[in-house]
């Protein structure tokens, strides 16, 4: 028995033969069993199968919109599949190009990435005992809280209970005083950790320009359109990341002097000891 063809259901459907529900239901059915009729016979099954999913909801615009002017429309349909073909690979084509970009970039990889500051340590125990103890060979737990204070975005709480015993005070103490500096601090931080998402937003967004250029064939219009846009979205990362640099993550003297109960002229002095010991032991350690 032959099957109707689209033109024969849509002139039944116009003479009333057929409800409107029914006649989509016709066409979807119609479409899924015959592939090899369509302008996109050429896709494999799964895919030609997901668009037709995908087309089906535009189907009440073929309907509203045809009309008899030359062309069957069964015709129509098949110019109109077209059409939205284009527009479907477009977006299974940048939908895959965010997936893979997600999922290949690493952190190591960012342009954004950071680690805390790595200092060399080339220097014996006795060495660095004697850099954080005064003139009396004392221990000036004092000095070293400052340090710490001032370093309290590289230090968590699990480093904080570790370290307090070493500069004799009580874990719950130096959590606390971190927890202040934190406080006072947490605009700021707010404000960094925000500026690195946008960071990280840009960096993938030029992974996307980068994924599609690829795709994309030399010296059209489409090409050049996307590679300047690469190029502006490379340039504002560099800018961005060149800003970011410049945002300073350590407390300063004032805010350190209130956290301690101190003035911020002994902060000053007991920084600046440190810092001039540990430029002496550098120079040492070098020439050995």
């Amino acid at each position: 028995m032959q099957e109707n063809t689209l033109n024969e259901f849509y002139s039944e459907y116009l003479l009333g033969g057929i409800k409107r529900d029914e006649f989509e239901s016709i066409i979807y059915t119609y479409l899924v069993n015959n592939k090899g009729k369509t302008c996109i016979k050429h896709w494999k099954q799964n895919e030609y199968e997901e668009f037709i999913s995908w087309f089906y909801p535009s189907l009440k615009k073929v309907i509203d919109s045809y009309e008899d002017i030359g062309s069957s429309f069964e015709a129509y349909l098949y110019r109109f599949m077209l059409v939205s073909a284009k527009e479907y690979s477009v977006r299974t084509i940048t939908r895959a190009v965010t997936e893979y970009s997600a999922w290949s970039a690493r952190i190591p990889e960012m342009y954004v990435y950071e680690e805390p500051p790595i200092y060399n340590f080339n220097h014996k125990k006795e060495e660095i005992t004697k850099m954080i103890t005064g003139i009396n060979g004392k221990r000036n737990t004092r000095r070293i809280l400052a340090l710490i204070i001032k370093c309290y975005y590289y230090i968590s709480d699990d480093f904080a209970y570790k370290i307090a015993p070493l500069i004799g005070i009580k874990a719950e103490e130096l959590i606390d005083k971190l927890n202040k500096i934190r406080k006072i601090r947490r605009y700021k931080d707010d404000n960094i950790y925000f500026y690195k998402e946008r960071i990280y937003c840009q960096f993938y967004r030029c992974i996307v320009y980068e994924k599609r250029l690829s795709l994309m064939r030399e010296y059209t219009y489409e090409y050049e359109k996307m590679r300047r846009r690469l190029d502006r979205a490379r340039q504002r990362l560099e800018r961005m990341r060149e800003r970011i640099k410049k945002i300073r993550t350590d407390a300063t003297h004032k805010q350190i002097a209130e956290v301690i109960g101190i003035t911020k002229g002994t902060v000053d002095a007991s920084l600046y000891r440190l810092k001039e010991r540990w430029k002496k032991m550098s120079k040492k350690a070098n020439l050995n």
